[in-house]
């Protein structure tokens, strides 16, 4: 089968990361822990800027105290006219030099304000640069097994969404819960020096707020949690489609496609409303908390005003008091809003942080220099399910087997042939290649073949059995090493944003405009490209339309220009017309002479001149032989061969 009818059955089978994320239990605490770990290397940084916060926070909360001086001042001079008596003169001198260190005060806060804006807005950036850099990285060291198992759109959600999410969470949430904390208990401290009586009152009537904030939190985290895996799961359909949207057309599956979208978006609908309606009544919530605690500090502290407990000055501190210490309420009701959020993203860039990644292949040594491209498949045995095969309720299986079964990775891929044998795609494989031996697979849709070329690169693990290059095992050769043995042509074609020429060269240092050329010519690809208006300088992008056969050749040019000493070609002429295959033919005879080669192909016609042809069926070879030797046997080759002749 093809790698994307592999990669489609296997989806099939396991389902996206996504759906299966959704089941594991969300943890706040251990996804925060995480993050900062994470973070670490910037913790001095991050210190320095909650140090200007706070400094800036204790800037502010002293100054009620000082608007108090003014207020008393003001009011002990416009105190005699209840009685009759004229208004005193103010102290000018005092007003003048309290108002001017306020203003120095609050200014000197602004700019504290400003300087850990600018650190923490560095740090979150360089957290973002750093953790693309390491979920890039981490996406070349994941096994292929990963890869088609889980949709692209999650994925790319991961990088992007979730990213950006915890970037933002961090430049904003962090510093403005510190500075909330320290607003709060800066006011709470000063508004007790004041008069305890007004303080109580005052926290009493907050304490409302704390309950509400408490409740709502709990009740939103998982609510956040499902907006982020909802959203994966849009952007994966997305992809999918727009991707396939050419087949969604021709198959009518407009109305199955829409119906499946709607439900995705009707489940980030709902998650999205519940979350943002819990974050929403925060701040409302808040105000009113607020507006309470100043009713009541006006209630009580004209009461105490009255019996001659405290001066009209305390009152007008303490409404600002109450506003320094409510405001913070809703500002960490927000800042924990937002920390929910980021919880639900950090676990979903940590999970995909946390796959487990193709094993350590810096200890391996064995490299082969000097290829000659002998090729040995030794009861090679493998099954894309192996990793999540269970072990069935049946008599065969005890107890204790199961456990010892469980407990070895090694005993638990052989107890796959034993208890369940349909598991495996390529069950007992064995052939032995001579160097230079042009090999063409054939057999029917999901026989192994793309598997079996999987295997002999590397792209998977085998289960059990051994493949070996000249006599050295490819498990113990790094896997860049086995790469650099093959150039490589797929059914599915790759063109990246850049030139012809940057797409035929891809990788390869070193390369000529004249190999470029040549192997545009011996593909048949010179003519069309000298048309275009830049030639090979023409850029590919969603922009330029070239068609399928074309993407092809190109693929095909780029295989050429790598020059590897083995040659894989997986269906490589499939897109191609019956004329240009022909070019392409004579130019894959000329490439492969001195090379062993591995042809998978559905026209047989184009494999007449093999040295071997396999013939798969089930993950076994049924036959082997040459053209002439296989359709003189008249078995499974010949079947296929002559079905393709047949007149209807």
């Amino acid at each position: 089968m093809s790698s994307k009818t592999a990669t489609q059955a296997t989806h099939a089978r396991r389902g996206h990361g996504p759906m299966q994320a959704r089941d594991k239990p969300k943890d706040f605490k251990k996804a925060l822990g995480k993050l900062a770990v994470y973070c670490k290397r910037h913790w001095w940084s991050i210190l320095i800027a909650l140090v200007f916060a706070v400094a800036g926070t204790v800037l502010t909360v002293i100054g009620p105290s000082y608007i108090e001086e003014i207020v008393n001042e003001l009011a002990a001079a416009i105190s005699g006219l209840a009685t009759g008596q004229p208004i005193r003169d103010v102290n000018i001198d005092l007003v003048w030099d309290t108002g001017l260190f306020l203003i120095i005060i609050y200014l000197l806060g602004a700019i504290f304000s400003i300087v850990q804006s600018q650190i923490m807005t560095t740090v979150t950036n360089k957290v973002a640069k750093r953790m693309r850099y390491d979920i890039s990285t981490k996406i070349n060291r994941l096994p292929l097994r990963y890869i088609d198992s889980h949709s692209y759109g999650d994925v790319l959600s991961r990088v992007t969404n979730d990213v950006d999410l915890i970037s933002q969470t961090l430049n904003n949430s962090i510093s403005t819960l510190v500075s909330s904390i320290a607003l709060f208990l800066g006011s709470l401290i000063m508004m007790f020096v004041t008069n305890w009586i007004l303080a109580l009152c005052a926290i009493a009537s907050s304490l409302l707020g704390f309950i509400i904030m408490a409740l709502i939190m709990s009740k939103s985290q998982k609510h956040f949690n499902a907006q982020q895996e909802s959203m994966g799961d849009i952007n994966g359909h997305i992809e999918e489609i727009y991707s396939g949207h050419n087949v969604v057309k021709a198959y009518n599956g407009e109305k199955a496609s829409k119906a499946k979208f709607d439900k995705i978006n009707k489940s980030l609908y709902n998650s999205a409303w519940k979350s943002q309606f819990f974050s929403g009544t925060m701040m409302p919530l808040m105000n009113f908390i607020g507006n309470l605690g100043y009713v009541v500090v006006c209630v009580v502290g004209a009461v105490l005003a009255l019996n001659g407990n405290i001066e009209f000055g305390v009152i007008a501190a303490f409404i600002i008091y109450v506003r320094l210490f409510t405001q913070p309420l809703s500002q960490m009701a927000q800042a924990f809003t937002n920390l929910q959020s980021a919880s639900a993203a950090s676990e979903r860039v940590f999970e995909f942080l946390d796959e487990k990644e193709m094993t350590d292949e810096s200890k391996k040594t064995e490299n082969i220099q000097d290829i000659k491209g002998a090729v040995v498949f030794d009861h090679v045995k493998f099954g894309y399910d192996a990793k999540n095969f269970n072990l069935p309720k049946s008599p065969l299986v005890k107890q204790k087997e199961k456990q010892t079964l469980k407990a070895s990775p090694i005993n638990f891929k052989k107890a796959i042939a034993k208890y369940n044998p349909q598991k495996l795609i390529i069950k007992d494989f064995s052939i032995d290649i001579k160097a230079g031996q042009k090999v063409a697979i054939v057999g029917p849709t999901g026989a192994g073949k793309t598997t079996l070329v999987n295997l002999l690169m590397r792209f998977y693990d085998v289960d059990s059995g051994e493949i070996r290059i000249d006599g050295i095992s490819t498990q113990n050769m790094t896997r860049q090493n086995v790469h650099e043995l093959f150039s490589m042509v797929l059914q599915d074609t790759w063109i990246f944003d850049g030139t012809i020429k940057e797409n035929i060269i891809y990788d390869k240092q070193g390369v000529t405009d004249e190999q470029v050329i040549n192997a545009a010519k011996a593909c048949g690809l010179d003519h069309f490209i000298r048309t275009l208006p830049q030639g090979y300088n023409t850029k590919l992008d969603e922009n330029t339309t070239i068609s399928a056969g074309q993407r092809q050749l190109i693929t095909i040019a780029r295989a050429m220009v790598q020059n590897g000493p083995m040659l894989i070609l997986d269906e490589a002429t499939s897109s191609v017309d019956t004329r240009t295959e022909i070019i392409i033919q004579q130019a894959m005879d000329a490439l492969t002479q001195g090379r062993t080669s591995f042809i998978i192909a559905h026209r047989l016609s184009t494999i007449k001149n093999a040295d071997v042809i396999l013939v798969m069926k089930n993950g076994d070879i049924v036959e082997k032989g040459t053209h002439d030797e296989l359709l003189a046997k008249g078995g499974a080759y010949a079947e296929l061969y002559n079905s393709q002749f047949e007149t209807y």
